[in-house]
């Protein structure tokens, strides 16, 4: 299969990860009230290219997009789920923001997300975060040679559908490696014994994207980009980049 990477490429892919890694922290701890979304775009712009690294993100244009994408992160706030433009908003107490952030360091991407509360956070929107990360959790549990990508998104799926969250639909991670997007389509939902065998060598990104309300559907907003929860709830998103090895999953995107 040429999706599975040898030892040495996930060890490049793992330097990649570790720069998506440090502009997550670093935007994490510039975010704070009066901040806009812009200068946290900023922010991530500056750790990329210190790093020698390029923003995945930036002038992306899939077949589906009518405008390349206009921002180095995804900043997506409140019900915004995902692929949010990081613009003029300022941030107000309380916002739930996700920032997703993709990079290449010498050819090889990383791609990973977090979500957390700016300021003082409401319960509901905590424990959203929280399921969230354990459903990404269980997913990089079940990445694991001999396991099928049915058991990994059962693992994802199933709890946090069992909690009352909705799970975004037609969305969910990916294949990486040269190229931000490759095969297989690695799903949030599925059955256990069902898909494509998890080999060694073989790197996704794993990508839960919760929503409160128990709702999956979504909208475009009027910028083309940001998907909203249809029933106007607020969503989380959590990813790492994770290779499946004979000792088990390794995250590529941790710092």
């Amino acid at each position: 299969m040429s999706m599975l990477k040898s030892p040495a490429q996930i060890a490049l892919m793992r330097e990649a990860g570790r720069v998506v890694a440090n502009a997550l922290e670093a935007v994490k701890e510039h975010a704070a009230v009066g901040v806009s979304l812009k200068e946290l775009d900023d922010v991530a712009a500056a750790v990329i290219s210190d790093a020698g690294a390029k923003p995945a993100f930036l002038d992306y244009h899939p077949r589906w997009a009518a405008v390349p994408f206009p921002g180095v992160i995804c900043t997506s706030v409140n019900d915004a789920v995902v692929h949010g433009i990081p613009n003029g908003y300022v941030l107000e107490n309380g916002d739930l923001l996700s920032v997703d952030c993709g990079a290449f360091l010498e050819g090889w991407c990383g791609d990973a997300a977090i979500s957390f509360v700016v300021g003082e956070g409401d319960a509901l929107d905590l424990e959203l975060i929280a399921a969230t990360e354990a459903a990404l959790a269980r997913g990089i549990e079940a990445a694991r040679t001999g396991n099928k990508m049915g058991d990994l998104a059962y693992a994802i799926g199933v709890e946090a559908k069992r909690a009352g969250y909705g799970l975004l639909a037609d969305h969910g991670g990916h294949g990486i490696g040269r190229t931000m997007h490759a095969e297989p389509p690695v799903p949030n939902i599925g059955r256990p014994g069902r898909g494509m065998k998890l080999e060694e060598g073989l790197v996704i990104a794993i990508e839960p994207m919760l929503i409160l309300g128990g709702k999956d559907d979504y909208y475009h907003d009027e910028d083309e980009w940001t998907l909203r929860s249809a029933n106007g709830r607020r969503a989380a998103h959590s990813e790492h980049t994770v290779a499946i090895t004979a000792e088990g999953p390794m995250v590529l995107t941790f710092p």
